[in-house]
Formats: C-alpha cells, sequence, structure tokens
C-alpha cells in the first residue's frame, strides 16, 4: 500500500510540473508587460526567452538529477526539487525585475529536471513487463495538467494575474508534505552507483550508453519522434487562427480535448494496446498514425473536421511509453536514472529546437510575399521527420531493439 501511495505522489509531482507551467501561462503576458513596460510583442519576445532557458536548463541537468539519484537516492532529489520549485514560484509572483524572472526560469529548469528521477523510480517499482505500461503515467500527467494548468491559471489570474504563482507554489508544497509521509527509497546499496561527474552530463552520460547495444540509435529516434510531435504546442494556436479564422474559445477547446485524450491514451489505452501488439508493433504503428494525421492536417480546409481530429490525433503519443519502456529495459538497474536523465535531455533538447524550426515552416509558407501559401506546411515537415525516425527504426541492426520476454519466476516489484 505505501509503494501504491508512492506511485500517486509521483503521478501527482509530474502533474503539478505540468500545472505550474500552465498555470502561469495565462498570466505571464500581463506580468511580463508590467515588469518590462513593453507592449505585447515586447513581451511574447522575454516569454519565449524564458521558455527557451527553462527547457535549456531541464537539457543541460537532467542526466546530472538523474546520476544523483542513482548514488543518493530518489527520495531526496525528488523532494528538495519540491523545495526549490515551490520557493521559485513565490519568487516569480513577487519579482518586479525581468531578470529576476530570467533567473527563476534557470533555478526553475533545474528543479524541474526531475522527470528523469521520477521516471527512474517508476523503472525501479516496474517488471520489464509493465515498464512501458507505467511509462504512460508521464504522458497521461502532462495531459491532465495540460488542461488543468492553463485553466485554473484562467480563473485565478481574475483575482490578480500573480495569484497563479503562489497557487503553484502551495501545490508544490502540498505535494511536498505528501511524499514526506510516503515516498520510499528504492536505491539500495546493491544497485546504488558512485556518482562521478564526467558521466553525470548529457556529453558524459551519452558516451555511457553508447556502450549499451543499439540505445544510442534508439535516442535518435527518440529525438525525431518528439520534434516532429511538437508541432501541435508550437504550431496549432497560428495554424488554426489562419486556417480557421477560430477564436480563443475555440483553440483553448481544441488544446482541451488533445490534452485529455493524451491523459486517456497514455494512461489507460497503453496497457491494453502493448500486451496485444508489444513495444516494437506499438512504434510501428504510432509512427505510421503520425505520418497519416500529420498529412491530413497539412491539407485539412474543413474547421469541423479539424476540431473532430485533434482529440484523434493524440494517439500517436503511444509511441513514447513504448520506447522508454525499451530503453529502460536494455539498462542495467544502476543505470536507470541515468538512462531516464538522457532521455529527458534528449526531449528537453527536441523542446529548445521544435518551436524555432516549425514556426519559421509557418511563417515562410503563410507570408504574404510567399508565391504559395500553405498553413499546414509545418505537419508536413513532421510528418517527413516521422518518416525518417520510421525508416531508422525499421531498418535497425539485427537484434538491435528488443523486447523482453515475460518472467515465469515471481518479482518482488508490484504492478502499480
Amino acid at each position: 500500500m505505501n509503494k501504491r501511495l508512492a506511485f500517486v505522489f509521483i503521478i501527482i509531482t509530474l502533474t503539478i510540473d505540468a500545472m505550474g507551467i500552465g498555470l502561469i501561462i495565462p498570466v505571464m503576458p500581463e506580468l511580463l508587460r508590467e515588469i518590462g513596460g513593453g507592449d505585447l510583442g515586447n513581451a511574447a519576445i522575454w516569454g519565449g526567452v524564458l521558455s527557451t532557458v527553462f527547457a535549456a536548463m531541464q537539457f543541460l541537468v537532467g542526466p546530472t538529477l538523474g546520476s544523483m539519484s542513482d548514488r543518493y537516492g530518489r527520495r531526496p532529489v525528488l523532494l528538495i526539487s519540491l523545495v526549490v520549485i515551490a520557493v521559485d514560484f513565490v519568487v516569480m509572483g513577487l519579482a518586479h525585475s525581468i531578470w529576476l524572472l530570467v533567473i527563476t526560469r534557470i533555478i526553475g529548469g533545474i528543479a524541474a529536471a526531475t522527470q528523469s528521477t521520477a521516471a527512474a523510480f517508476i523503472a525501479d517499482i516496474s517488471t520489464p513487463e509493465n515498464r512501458s505500461a507505467n511509462f504512460g503515467i508521464l504522458g497521461a500527467t502532462f495531459g491532465v495538467g495540460f488542461v488543468l494548468g492553463p485553466l485554473l491559471g484562467g480563473l485565478l489570474g481574475e483575482f490578480g494575474f500573480r495569484v497563479p504563482f503562489f497557487a503553484a507554489a502551495g501545490l508544490a508544497t502540498f505535494n511536498l508534505i505528501l511524499g514526506y509521509f510516503v515516498l520510499p527509497e528504492t536505491v539500495t546499496d546493491k544497485i546504488r552507483r558512485p556518482f562521478d561527474p564526467a558521466r553525470s552530463n548529457p556529453l558524459g552520460a551519452l558516451r555511457q550508453i553508447r556502450k549499451i547495444t543499439s540505445l544510442a540509435r534508439f535516442l535518435v529516434v527518440f529525438f525525431l519522434y518528439e520534434f516532429a510531435f511538437y508541432v501541435y504546442p508550437a504550431v496549432w494556436v497560428y495554424f488554426s487562427k489562419t486556417q480557421f479564422g477560430w477564436n480563443s474559445a475555440m483553440i483553448g477547446l481544441s488544446l482541451a480535448s488533445f490534452g485529455i485524450s493524451i491523459a486517456v491514451v497514455q494512461g489507460l489505452f497503453i496497457r491494453h494496446i502493448i500486451p496485444k501488439l508489444g513495444e516494437r508493433k506499438t512504434i510501428v504503428f504510432g509512427l505510421i498514425f503520425n505520418i497519416s494525421v500529420f498529412l491530413v492536417l497539412g491539407f485539412i480546409t474543413s474547421a469541423f473536421w479539424a476540431f473532430l481530429l485533434a482529440p484523434v490525433s493524440a494517439l500517436g503519443a503511444i509511441v513514447i511509453p513504448a520506447m522508454r519502456g525499451i530503453m529502460a529495459n536494455k539498462a542495467e538497474d544502476n543505470q536507470q536514472g541515468e538512462v531516464q536523465g538522457i532521455v529527458a535531455s534528449t526531449q528537453s533538447l527536441a523542446v529548445i529546437f521544435a518551436p524555432l524550426v516549425l514556426t519559421y515552416v509557418f511563417y515562410a509558407s503563410t507570408r504574404p510575399e510567399s508565391s504559395f501559401n500553405l498553413p499546414g506546411a509545418p505537419f508536413l515537415f513532421s510528418a517527413a521527420i516521422v518518416s525518417l525516425s520510421l525508416a531508422i527504426f525499421v531498418t535497425r541492426q539485427k537484434g538491435s531493439i528488443s523486447e523482453r520476454k515475460p518472467h515465469n519466476k515471481p518479482t518482488k516489484r508490484i504492478t502499480p
């Protein structure tokens, strides 16, 4: 029961991470305009800077926190990060300097890089057979936070645009108290690994992971897929306004349906799909499904069908849990934090570059002086990227990516 409560704590932690970002999205423009004194365009530029800084710190620090959790344990890393996150949100709510906001996003990015530690905890308490299904929880929490965060942030913003920051700090504090009482330590002396600074950074961790058969190649597939799938948060707002003339309410509804569907797919459907198809076939199906959806969105002109397609497109998110499951099963027990750290950094790297590239593709394909007008061009570009990742995956070397066969021996690990 205690381990199940701990699993609930991990779910809440990851949801709060997603909600914490979403809570402040509706009020960030007003805060930035008050602090910076500029117009909305200037606020958007600073908002992009803050987002990039946050993602960059997650990329740089993810392997470090993952390796630290392999040495010092998952519990202290997760609990200390919650303390830092709570204080960080309070400082953001009180900030009256743009550079103080930049510092808070640097610190917040470091503290929020614990997704790798949370993923390592899930790997610790899971069996090889159910790891992929349990990793679906990571994506499900994003979907829930993606919906609830902006919704609550918008409602709380009515009482003052600094209120959501304090609400986010309160959520982190609540979860810190819960974790203090229910979170066990899963790193034992048997699997504890010495902390090595040389391998606790993205490059050092990647050099170590290259020693695991085909994992570096698999990370390339993972990066390409994450890059392409980020077309939804990066471009959807601009695409739907240009192509269909949607207002903010319609855009919000379509994104909410997308977020809810991701939570359902990765939290529920994945537990039925992977046992039937296996991880490899699940990945192939998901990649082909994404290519198909991206091609449709590239040329769609009907607002009605686009709105219906938004939640359906979330089915493509089944790829990520299956990928994480294979990578976790390839690593040793004392490498879970390190492996999940480099996975988190790979994901952050995609988040850093994808918005820059995909929004430029949208700009180039919709500017007035362009020889053609195609708002869906970013989706076609993403379809090409996913096609490349599919080609790399299916043409892998023999035996490079394998699925664990079910064990007949009983295991002491639990199935949350």
